[in-house]
């Protein structure tokens, strides 16, 4: 699916908007495709896994990848 940019960590629920949109406001579904990405803040550690979603309640397409990186604490990546 090419190339990833991290896009950030949050805590579940604080707001984390691509193109404006929260997130968190809307439904995930996944498209059932894990991908081993690096941690978004500190790329230097081991791989994590994540998967794609889209939003389809939101006002256009969005994907993202998204993984529990620990309890309750997120971390995102947009295609690049």
């Amino acid at each position: 699916m090419g190339a990833w940019k991290p896009l950030g960590v949050v805590a579940e629920g604080q707001p984390i908007e691509v193109e404006g949109v929260n997130l968190w406001d809307h439904e995930w579904t996944s498209l059932n495709e894990p991908l081993e990405l690096p941690h978004p803040q500190y790329p230097s550690e081991h791989m994590r896994y994540f998967v794609v979603y889209e939003l389809r309640s939101a006002p256009k397409r969005i994907m993202f990848a998204a993984g529990e990186l620990s309890p309750n604490v997120w971390g995102f990546y947009v295609a690049a």
